[in-house]
C-alpha cells in the first residue's frame, strides 16, 4: 500500500493499473487540484439489508465506513475545518444518522476500546462519577470543546435546544436507513457535500460549527453550553486517544496564536461568554471562558515584567519595596506561592521538575510572541485594517528536526518575527543582567542591590536562565536548527539600543 500511494503521489495521479484493481477511482476524474474538484463519497462497509458484504464471514454486520472528500471550488469559501465538519455532520445524517457522533483530528488516534462505553454510560447517567473525574469546569456546568477526542449528541450540533424531548431513543435509529441500496444513499448523500448546499441555510450561523472564527470548536461549544447542554470531563485510567503533538517551537507558536487569537475574537464578538453568555450560563463558566479569552492581552503584562525591572535595574530604580519593609512580604509570598502551587500541580500530574521548567519557558515565549500578535491582528482586524487568516500547523517534522528534537535539542531556524522578539527580550535581560554585574564589580556594593532591589534581581536572573536555549541557538550552535545570523544581529542591536537608551535617561 506504501508503495502504491508513493506512485500516486509521483506521478500525481491514479495510475491506470491500479483503476482497474479498485472500485471508485472514477470520482478521481474531476480532480484537478484539492482546492477544486467535485464530491467524492465511497462505501467501503455499509451494514444494510440490501447490500450482500455488509456482514463478515460470521455473517456478523459490519460497521460502516465511508470516505469522503467535499466538494471544493475555488469561487467557493470552504471554511477550513468547520466547513469539513458541517459535511461530515450532514451526509453521516443521511446515511447512519447516529446519535452520537465522536469528532477525532487526524493527528489523533483511538488508544481505549471502552471509551464509547464509558462515554455512552456518561450519557445516559451523570450520577455516575466513577468513571468521570469532575476537574475544573466540570463542576460549573462542563469543560470547552476543544475540537478533538469529543463525543457529541448529533441534536446538539444540529442546533437543538435542551427540553424535555431531548431524551435519545436508541431503537428508533437502529434500523435508520437500512432499506436502502449502497448505490442510493451514496447518490443521495454526494449532494449534501457540494459546495452549494449550505447556501441560504442556517449552516455555520445555528447549525452546525459557527463559521468566521479561528477557533470554531470553542465558539460552538459556548454556543451549544448557551442553549442549555452540559458536558463532562472523561478522564479513564487508561487515555482514551493518542495525539501527535508539534514538536518544534515555531509549530507551537504558530498554533497558540491561532488559539489565543480566536479565543480573544470570541471575546470582542457578540457571542462573547461576558454578555452573550450571562444568565444562559453560570458564572463559573463564564469566568472560565474568560480565563481563555484573555490568554492574548495577558501578553501585556508578562512583556512589563520581562522588561520594565530589568530595564530600572539596570538605571538602579527600584520597583519592588525593600527586604526590611513589611510590605516586601506580600510580594514575596504572591510570587513564591504561585510557583510552588505550580509545582506541585505539575508533580502531582505525574510531571517533572525538568518538565515543569520547560512548561515555564514555554509559557513565557508563547506569552511574549504568539499572544502579542494574536493581540496585535485581532485590534488590527476590528480596527478595519487587517483579516483573520487560518494557520495550519504541521504536525510531521523532517529527519533532521526529529534527531534535535530527540537530543532535546530546541528547534528554531527561521528568521521569523516571533523569533525576533523572542531574542530581542532575551538580550536585553543578559544585557542588563551583565550591567549589573559589571557595576558590583566596579563600584556598586552587592549588600546595599540585595537590600533595595532583591526582586528585581531574582526575576532578571530567572530570566536569563529560562532564556538559555536561545542564548545557545543564537551564540553557539552550529546546526541547521540555530537561531538565523539575521536573527541574531536584529535582536542584539535593538536590546543593545534600548539599555543604552535608557541608561542616559534621567
Amino acid at each position: 500500500m506504501e508503495d502504491r500511494i508513493e506512485t500516486a503521489t509521483m506521478l500525481g495521479r491514479i495510475p491506470e493499473e491500479a483503476r482497474l484493481k479498485h472500485e471508485g477511482f472514477s470520482q478521481w476524474d474531476s480532480y484537478s487540484s484539492k482546492r477544486d474538484h467535485d464530491t467524492i463519497l465511497k462505501a467501503r462497509a455499509f451494514n444494510t439489508t440490501k447490500d450482500p458484504c455488509s456482514k463478515d464471514i460470521d455473517g456478523s454486520a459490519l460497521p460502516t465506513l465511508v470516505y469522503l472528500a467535499r466538494e471544493k471550488r475555488p469561487q467557493h469559501f470552504h471554511n477550513f475545518k468547520a466547513g469539513a465538519m458541517n459535511a461530515l455532520i450532514r451526509v453521516s445524517s443521511k446515511i447512519s444518522n447516529g446519535q452520537i457522533i465522536l469528532n477525532l483530528d487526524c493527528d489523533i488516534s483511538h488508544s481505549a476500546s471502552q471509551t464509547l462505553l464509558r462515554m455512552i454510560h456518561t450519557v445516559v447517567s451523570m450520577r455516575v462519577i466513577t468513571d468521570v473525574e469532575f476537574h475544573g469546569l466540570d463542576g460549573c456546568g462542563g469543560p470547552l470543546y476543544i475540537g478533538t477526542g469529543c463525543f457529541h449528541r448529533r441534536d446538539t450540533l444540529c442546533g437543538r435546544e435542551l427540553n424535555q424531548d431531548s431524551k435519545i431513543d436508541w431503537k428508533k435509529h437502529d434500523d435508520h436507513r437500512r432499506q436502502q441500496s449502497v448505490h442510493e444513499l451514496e447518490a443521495e448523500a454526494k449532494t449534501l457535500a457540494s459546495c452549494t448546499y449550505e447556501q441560504n441555510t442556517q449552516w455555520g450561523n445555528e447549525m452546525g460549527l459557527k463559521y468566521g472564527c479561528p477557533v470554531e470548536d470553542v465558539i460552538t461549544g459556548l454556543s451549544i453550553q448557551c442553549k442549555g447542554w452540559k458536558s463532562a470531563y472523561l478522564n479513564p485510567e487508561r487515555k482514551a486517544f493518542l495525539g501527535l503533538a508539534p514538536s518544534t517551537l515555531p509549530q507551537v507558536l504558530v498554533q497558540h496564536k491561532r488559539w489565543s487569537e480566536g479565543d480573544f475574537q470570541i471575546l470582542l464578538s457578540k457571542y462573547s461568554p461576558a454578555w452573550y453568555a450571562h444568565g444562559r450560563i453560570s458564572l463559573g463558566l463564564q469566568l472560565g471562558y474568560c480565563c481563555y479569552c484573555l490568554w492574548a492581552p495577558n501578553c501585556l503584562a508578562t512583556l512589563y515584567y520581562s522588561i520594565i525591572p530589568s530595564l530600572c535595574l539596570l538605571k538602579g530604580i527600584s520597583l519592588f519595596p525593600q527586604v526590611s519593609s513589611p510590605w516586601f512580604l506580600p510580594f514575596a509570598y504572591v510570587i513564591f506561592g504561585k510557583y510552588i502551587s505550580s509545582l506541585v500541580e505539575f508533580l502531582r500530574a505525574d510531571g517533572t521538575v525538568l518538565g515543569w521548567w520547560n512548561d515555564q519557558r514555554i509559557w513565557l515565549y508563547k506569552r511574549t510572541s504568539s499572544y502579542l500578535f494574536a493581540t496585535t491582528d485581532t485590534v488590527l482586524k476590528k480596527l478595519g485594517f487587517g483579516d483573520t487568516a487560518f494557520a495550519i500547523t504541521d504536525k510531521v517534522a523532517d529527519e533532521d528536526v526529529s534527531e534535535r528534537y530527540e537530543k532535546e535539542m530546541m528547534e528554531f531556524g527561521s528568521a521569523s518575527p516571533m523569533f525576533v522578539v523572542l531574542s530581542t527580550l532575551a538580550m536585553l535581560n543578559l544585557f542588563c543582567l551583565v550591567g549589573v554585574v559589571k557595576k558590583v564589580i566596579m563600584n556598586e556594593s552587592l549588600v546595599r542591590l540585595y537590600q533595595t532591589m532583591p526582586l528585581q534581581i531574582l526575576l532578571c536572573g530567572v530570566l536569563v536562565l529560562v532564556n538559555l536555549p536561545l542564548y545557545q541557538g543564537l551564540l553557539l550552535r552550529k546546526d541547521r536548527g540555530r537561531m538565523p545570523t539575521s536573527v541574531t544581529l536584529k535582536s542584539s542591536a535593538v536590546a543593545l539600543l534600548v539599555c543604552a537608551t535608557f541608561s542616559f535617561l534621567h
